[in-house]
């Protein structure tokens, strides 16, 4: 809704129409190591890391239906977002279960992918990204067009903090002890000082310990060495817990898995 409104407002007199379509679609997000051979099985599309590479989307059957397979993922395994005509949602949802038999297929909840996407450090919008952060604090200064010759709304903003040291930054947080639990707003410290507080947080099956993203401050500018030089805790209920601090993902930081070719 949010998205809508926002094309709705900057649309101006532009040669273009906004629709909300949502009504229209169903999306079953197939995610796992073996999601492509999943969806192989599925149906006579080409599939292949060749075929489908990570980011790209094509069409494939499933079923009685035609359904849009888009190569993204939001918990860090190789994974496709299924884009389903809402007439057939039921039957591709039955189509999935019945094939994924084979391969363990099982169903998955919010929370399970919630774990699943702060493991990854991916960034959930409302907790990790709202209107008063930016995409360089944020760490997401990669998807910003820098290079485009056109003006875009907020590009002064982050043309000037490009180069410079970044006061604020989203970063991960591992507890040591594997008991707590984090969930957001707890307070980080570093060398006693509180320099931050955590976004938003779940327990990390993978990694067997909770896991949060929050900004940290600091005059000097947040970088790896900073965070890897400070002794850091996170204050659950009154208690400060040890934590390691990272710019990067705890799990598979290179991103290999979501890239996978076989």
């Amino acid at each position: 809704m949010r998205d809508f409104a926002w094309l709705t407002r900057h649309i101006g007199d532009r040669a273009a129409v906004a629709t909300d379509v949502t009504g229209g679609w169903a999306m079953f997000g197939l995610m796992g190591p073996k999601s492509r051979d999943l969806l192989a099985a599925l149906g006579p599309a080409d599939v292949s890391n060749d075929a489908v590479p990570f980011g790209a989307s094509r069409e494939v059957e499933i079923g009685y239906a035609l359904v849009r397979a888009q190569r993204l993922t939001y918990v860090g395994e190789l994974g496709y977002e299924l884009y389903v005509p809402s007439e057939f949602a039921t039957h591709v949802y039955d189509a999935l279960l019945d094939a994924g038999a084979e391969f363990g297929l099982r169903p998955a909840g919010y929370h399970a992918m919630d774990s699943l996407r702060i493991e990854k450090g991916y960034r959930h919008w409302g907790h990790d990204i709202t209107p008063v952060d930016t995409p360089v604090e944020a760490g997401l200064g990669f998807a910003v067009g820098w290079d485009k010759k056109t003006d875009f709304i907020g590009r002064a903003a982050v043309e000037a903090q490009r180069g410079k040291p970044i006061v604020k930054r989203l970063a991960a947080f591992k507890l040591s002890d594997p008991e707590p639990l984090m969930y957001h707003d707890e307070p980080i410290y570093r060398d006693g000082k509180r320099v931050g507080a955590i976004a938003s947080a779940a327990y990390g099956h993978s990694l067997g310990a909770a896991i949060g993203l929050g900004y940290v401050h600091h005059a000097d500018g947040v970088t790896a060495d900073m965070l890897a030089s400070g002794r850091f805790e996170i204050d659950i209920a009154g208690e400060r817990i040890p934590a390691t601090a990272s710019l990067r993902p705890f799990h598979d930081p290179d991103g290999s898995r979501i890239k996978a070719r076989s």
